[in-house]
């Protein structure tokens, strides 16, 4: 029978395996992050990162304390590009995939598509209600020597996809000022209003 030390300095234990693969996971998406970065852009491949990435690059730009980790990647690219994308992806480790008609980048076979490399295509609804098509490839800026989203055409499409996790990205940006009262007048009515509506209330 266990002494109640004994079961104490196990769940100690426990606790620290669950930590470890916490910081793990965060360390193997940046990893992946920095992989299909270097990878694109030895190929000379025009590409975006969207997504939680690209929110956590800009709110790390006001306060870093304020960045949420993320646990895959995502990234956007011209239609043209995607075979040369897999071939360059490939000499990384990374393995074509689809996903509901979504291309993804496996991270060796094994990989798993929640934690793979999302693509969108440029320049295309993701879904036929959304108020506007993904930006351009060419809509980015360079942060840490990696091109991310421009942040107008970030928060464009976090107010067309208006997920709950869209949504927190969108309170966090209000929150440490990226986001003020005057982006409203910048998107069209249907994205004005969802925007407008987390302005009035972004406390929930």
């Amino acid at each position: 029978m266990q002494s109640s030390d004994d079961n104490a300095e196990s769940l100690v234990r426990e606790e620290v395996s669950v930590f470890e693969r916490m910081f793990l996971a965060v360390e193997l998406v940046k990893e992946r992050l920095e992989r299909t970065c270097a990878a694109l852009s030895k190929a000379g491949i025009p590409y975006a990162i969207i997504g939680g990435n690209a929110v956590a690059a800009w709110v790390a730009t006001i306060d870093d304390g304020a960045v949420r980790n993320t646990r895959d990647v995502d990234i956007l690219l011209r239609e043209e590009d995607l075979d040369r994308a897999a071939e360059a992806m490939a000499a990384a480790g990374f393995v074509r995939s689809s996903v509901m008609d979504v291309t993804v980048f496996l991270d060796g076979p094994d990989g798993k598509p929640s934690q793979g490399i999302h693509v969108l295509l440029a320049n295309r609804k993701v879904r036929t209600e959304y108020a506007s098509a993904t930006p351009n490839i060419t809509q980015t800026t360079q942060i840490d020597n990696k091109s991310i989203i421009e942040l107008e055409a970030l928060i464009e499409m976090k107010l067309n996809s208006f997920r709950r996790k869209d949504q927190t990205h969108l309170l966090d940006m209000i929150r440490i000022g990226l986001i003020d009262a005057t982006w409203p007048s910048r998107f069209p009515p249907s994205l004005a209003s969802r925007l407008q509506e987390l302005l009035d209330d972004p406390d929930g």
